[in-house]
């Protein structure tokens, strides 16, 4: 019975599926901005049309198609630049992503402590940044593409003083240095300290725009610090380096 039931009203069903999908993902992407009280909002007065027009209400069915079409026009023209972003962020996102095995993960974030920590010891600034689910193709394009395995004596030798790569960053993809000499938007965030200087700002910057993992060693401090999801994580040591890179890239 249930079964003939699912087999003639599949499509009803698929379509309800969809746009539950839709609505999650839609605001999935608004989460943490100004929009997103503004789009709960909008979907309540949706649910609340179908229901007046379901039950004939007449008048406040007319007021509820009057009042979603100018909330439609004001949510383009107020909210313009988060939409913006958030259709960014969807070209960014890749349908399918090859998982890195643990074992490739775990010399990966070995290599990264080796190399930070004897940068922070040599007193070599440097910036790293780790693709997770938003593609960073854009800012590898900015820099030379070198393509190699994951070594600290590489990462070490880009960024040594007066090498021409050594300003930029580095662009890890899955268990590889993508590119390196990379340039990285700075962040317009004025309350940042002063203390921080132009690695961090850009790696606040990314921060920012993806969902990459950012490695910065200053050399003026001696010291290494993680930025992701515009949060900092300051003066690590080599364990806790290894365990909040395997942490974050890992997704929890």
């Amino acid at each position: 019975m249930l079964i003939n039931y699912l087999f003639l009203h599949w499509k009803p069903l698929l379509e309800i599926i969809i746009l539950w999908f839709i609505i999650y993902r839609v605001m999935l992407f608004f989460e943490g901005t100004r929009a997103l009280q503004v789009l709960r909002g909008m979907i309540v007065l949706l649910f609340s049309f179908f229901v007046f027009e379901k039950l004939n209400f007449t008048v406040l069915d007319w007021l509820f198609k009057q009042l979603f079409g100018i909330s439609i026009i004001a949510i383009l023209v107020i909210f313009q630049p988060e939409i913006r972003s958030a259709l960014a962020q969807l070209g960014k996102r890749k349908l399918f992503k090859h998982k890195l095995k643990e074992a490739d993960l775990a010399l990966m974030v070995k290599q990264l402590r080796e190399a930070g920590e004897n940068l922070a010891k040599n007193k070599i600034g440097g910036l790293i940044a780790i693709e997770k689910n938003d593609s960073l193709a854009g800012y590898i394009q900015s820099g030379e593409i070198i393509d190699a395995r994951i070594g600290a004596d590489l990462i070490q030798a880009i960024f040594t003083p007066n090498n021409p790569l050594h300003d930029g960053a580095i662009v890890i993809q899955q268990d590889r240095i993508a590119a390196a000499g990379c340039i990285l938007p700075l962040t317009t965030n004025q309350e940042l300290n002063r203390v921080f200087g132009t690695r961090h700002r850009a790696a606040l910057g990314l921060s920012e725009e993806t969902d990459a993992i950012l490695i910065v060693i200053s050399e003026e401090r001696q010291d290494v610090s993680i930025i992701y999801g515009n949060k900092f994580y300051k003066d690590l040591g080599g364990v806790e380096l290894e365990s909040k890179i395997t942490e974050l890239f890992k997704g929890q």
